[in-house]
């Protein structure tokens, strides 16, 4: 009788967690999948409706799917030249995207972190960056052409240019706001500058920096698209603007709709480092 009172318990503990991995999960879809989902479902609706008039300039969202059914189910496929599927589009974008940041990255970090622990540099770079920050990133186009005479490292310098901005504000900010506490503690035990660049300012600064790099990552994808609209090649840019010179809307809808999963995937995968690296802190 013990042993079955123990393994009806046993039982009937094992059904009340897989009851509440149900419920959670359930709870789950209500709070973040469903809305979205109804909301998207909505906005499809509308456009269905309103783009299929006769007297409408724009494709439906049907009448999307149907003209951009083989790039949809064949996205890598290559006929040479620029003439290949929006999977290699998107990855030659991503590529150069992927270059250009991470220099961004190494750049504006170093940066930050001068302009954060100097006051000389705060007070002379910071005018500088406060001024180039707001410069548009296709208005480095023309420079950036006629200094490399080459399309390639002209788009990765736009990429570079516009992302580093925030990289930098963000990191001089977190730099300049690490608790004095912290400061007085790397006194009392005597840190070296590595060991406090180490242990105390980049964890302290970690949030501001990531803050930064989400802004950065966003950046440098809506740069990329921009500058080879005007470079060519192989891009999703190039393809979304040779579609237009083809009057091949659909096109254009399914190439923005890339671009936006895309920019959205790189926010989350930026936001999820930090979220690990932080332990939470940045959000």
């Amino acid at each position: 009788m013990a042993e079955s009172s123990i393994t009806s318990n046993g039982l009937s503990e094992e059904s009340r967690s897989m009851m509440q991995r149900v419920k959670d999960f359930g709870h789950y879809l209500m709070v973040r999948v469903v809305p979205a989902v109804v909301v998207i479902s909505v906005l499809v609706a509308i456009w269905q409706i309103t783009c299929s008039r006769p007297d409408s300039n724009l494709p439906s969202a049907t009448t999307v799917f149907e003209e951009t059914r083989y790039l949809i189910e064949n996205p890598f496929y290559d006929n040479g030249g620029t003439d290949v599927g929006m999977g290699w589009q998107l990855l030659a974008s991503l590529q150069r995207v992927a270059i250009g940041y991470t220099l961004a990255v190494i750049a504006g970090v170093a940066l930050g972190i001068l302009v954060g622990q100097s006051l000389w540099a705060m007070r002379g770079l910071d005018p500088l960056f406060q001024v180039l920050r707001t410069v548009p990133p296709l208005a480095w186009l023309p420079l950036s052409l006629a200094g490399f005479q080459d399309s390639q490292p002209s788009a990765l310098f736009v990429i570079f240019i516009t992302s580093i901005w925030p990289i930098i504000i963000n990191t001089s900010v977190g730099v300049r706001n690490i608790p004095m506490d912290y400061r007085n503690v790397a006194r009392v035990v005597r840190l070296n500058g590595w060991q406090y660049f180490y242990k105390i300012m980049l964890p302290a600064a970690a949030p501001y920096i990531f803050s930064g790099l989400r802004i950065g990552i966003g950046l440098s994808w809506l740069a990329i698209i921009a500058a080879e609209m005007l470079v060519g090649g192989v891009g999703i840019g190039f393809f979304i603007w040779d579609a237009w010179n083809s009057s091949r809307i659909s096109d254009i809808i399914l190439a923005l709709i890339y671009v936006g999963l895309i920019g959205y995937a790189l926010d989350r995968l930026v936001g999820l480092a930090g979220y690990f690296v932080t332990r939470g802190t940045s959000q």
